[in-house]
C-alpha cells in the first residue's frame, strides 16, 4: 500500500472548518476528544458521539468554555446499537440540520490480543460490531446528508497493524485491514458522483488510553499526545485536501 503524506508543517487557517458540521465518534476521550475541541475550535459545529454520557458532557463543557459553536451529543454504544438506532438519529439530525460536513470515524475496541487459535468469538464479534459494521451504518445512513454539503470529509481511523499484519493482533488488526478496504471501496464509488472524499488515517503510536492498554510496559510518554497529531486530522477534514480521495495516510 502506498502511503500519503500530510503536508510538511501544516497550519489551518483560522476560519478552516466554519460553517461545517461535522460527527466525530469516540469522541469522550483519547483522540476522538482532541478531534473533536479542534474541530471546534476551527469553526465546526461538532457532533459528539460516544458510549459514555458524563464523557461526552465534558468535551460540550470544553468547548462552550473555549467558545465554540454549541455542540450535540449523541449517547449511543456503538458495540449494542440496532440498525433502526442509526435510522433514527440519522433522520432526527435530518431535521436539525441541512448537511453534514464530515465524520471521524475514531471509534474502536482493541480487543483481545492473542493467538488466533485461542480468539474467543465473542470477543471478535464486539471488535468487528464496532469496528467494521457501525462505521458501515453510520456511513451508509448518514450518506444523505454527506451528499447534501457542497464539499464532505469521511475520515476512517487506520493502523499500522491493518496494513502490515501482525501476530497476536487478531480481532484488531483484521478490522483495520477491513477499514482500509471500506475506504477504498467507497472513495471509489463517491469518487465520481458527489463532492465527498473518503480517506484513512493511521495516527501511529500515540498517548491514549488503547495504546497504553496494548503496551503496558512502554513508557507512554514516548509517545505524542494526542494534540500533538492533529494537524493531520484538520487537514484531512477540511477543504484545503480538496479532490484528495482514496488516499492512506499517517499522521506523522
Amino acid at each position: 500500500m502506498q502511503l500519503s503524506n500530510i503536508p510538511i508543517d501544516y497550519k489551518p487557517r483560522t476560519n478552516l472548518l466554519s460553517g461545517k458540521t461535522i460527527l466525530v465518534t469516540g469522541a469522550g476521550d483519547g483522540i476522538g476528544r482532541s478531534a473533536a475541541l479542534n474541530y471546534a475550535k476551527y469553526g465546526a459545529s461538532v457532533l459528539l458521539l460516544g458510549r459514555t454520557g458524563s464523557k461526552l458532557e465534558a468535551v460540550y463543557d470544553e468547548i462552550e468554555n473555549a467558545g465554540g459553536s454549541k455542540p450535540g451529543i449523541i449517547e449511543m454504544d456503538l458495540a449494542t446499537a440496532p440498525e433502526d438506532m442509526y435510522t433514527s438519529v440519522a433522520a432526527s439530525l435530518g431535521e436539525e440540520f441541512s448537511c453534514l460536513g464530515g465524520i471521524l470515524h475514531n471509534a474502536a475496541l482493541l480487543g483481545d490480543r492473542r493467538p488466533i487459535e485461542s480468539a474467543g468469538y465473542a470477543n471478535w464479534q464486539d471488535v468487528m460490531q464496532v469496528n467494521v459494521n457501525a462505521q458501515f451504518l453510520l456511513t451508509q445512513h448518514f450518506l444523505p446528508l454527506l451528499q447534501q454539503a457542497p464539499t464532505a470529509s469521511i475520515i476512517f481511523t487506520s493502523s499500522t497493524v491493518g496494513r502490515i499484519g501482525k501476530a497476536y493482533w487478531g480481532a484488531y488488526a483484521v478490522s483495520k485491514f477491513a477499514t482500509e478496504g471500506f475506504m477504498q471501496v467507497l472513495a471509489s464509488e463517491l469518487e465520481n458522483t458527489s463532492n465527498i472524499r473518503v480517506n484513512s488515517l493511521n495516527p501511529r503510536a500515540t498517548n491514549t488510553a488503547m495504546r497504553r492498554a496494548a503496551y503496558p510496559g512502554e513508557n507512554p510518554t514516548t509517545n505524542p499526545a494526542p494534540q500533538d497529531i492533529m494537524p493531520a486530522y484538520l487537514f484531512l477534514m477540511g477543504d484545503d485536501s480538496a479532490g484528495i480521495t482514496g488516499k492512506a495516510f499517517d499522521a506523522r
